[in-house]
């Protein structure tokens, strides 16, 4: 008897781009940007065809948590992240959602803002503090049409629309955390695990009591990572 494998729907955020992209063109120095960020710009200006990543989900298997093919089965790897993000993996906690709230004068530091200018944009989104799009973009025009670099505004609105997108046009204080932080990696592989095995769940929401990022059990003494 043959059997159809049932097909699960997925659907993937597709955030719009293209202020940001225009801001990119902004940067006064890219190849001094990318030694510190990575290669954040040109991920900016990748354009992913519809189809693809819903197909990929198809190939997910569950039980093993990896994309199971004929003739091999596909694990994404802290490796392979850093090497398509172009950021090493540093020795900082990654984010958990334990971190302290964000005060609205560490927002100031961080932006370069009069903290009643911050206080008057912190904007509560979907039960989530942060600044939208349009304020941020706003904010690096301004300093772009003055000579001043607009990095920051740059990576900040990268991390909150591209790589970690929760509320459309929106950058909540989660996203601005991992920004600070500054190892974003870790952060990336447990949102795709999360986001393709639960679907709906992503890993934004959850807290440190939620996720095992290590599991001594699989401790073992001989590991066979290759055969010839």
């Amino acid at each position: 008897m043959h059997q159809t494998k049932s097909v699960k729907k997925h659907n993937f955020k597709s955030p719009n781009a293209e202020a940001l992209r225009k801001l990119a063109f902004m940067v006064s120095n890219p190849d001094n940007f990318k030694n510190h960020c990575g290669r954040l710009l040109s991920i900016l200006k990748t354009k992913v065809k519809k189809g693809i990543l819903e197909t990929l989900v198809q190939f997910y298997d569950p039980v093993y948590h990896c994309f199971t093919f004929p003739d091999y089965q596909l694990i994404p790897t802290l490796k392979e992240y850093f090497h398509w993000f172009g950021l090493l993996v540093s020795n900082k906690i990654p984010f958990s959602g334990l971190e302290r709230f964000l005060e609205p004068d560490i927002i100031e530091e961080l932006l370069h803002l009069n903290i009643s200018y911050v206080k008057a944009n912190l904007t509560n989104k979907g039960g989530f503090l942060g600044l939208t799009s349009k304020f941020l973009i706003r904010k690096a025009s301004t300093l772009a049409s003055k000579g001043s670099m607009v990095g920051f505004e740059t990576i900040l609105l990268i991390y909150g629309l591209v790589l970690f997108p929760n509320i459309n046009n929106f950058v909540d204080v989660n996203a601005i955390q991992m920004f600070m932080i500054g190892n974003p990696v870790p952060t990336l592989l447990g949102d795709t695990y999360h986001s393709i095995h639960y679907r709906t769940l992503r890993l934004i929401p959850l807290t440190q009591i939620n996720m095992t990022w290590y599991n001594p059990a699989y401790d073992t003494s001989v590991i066979i990572d290759g055969c010839w």
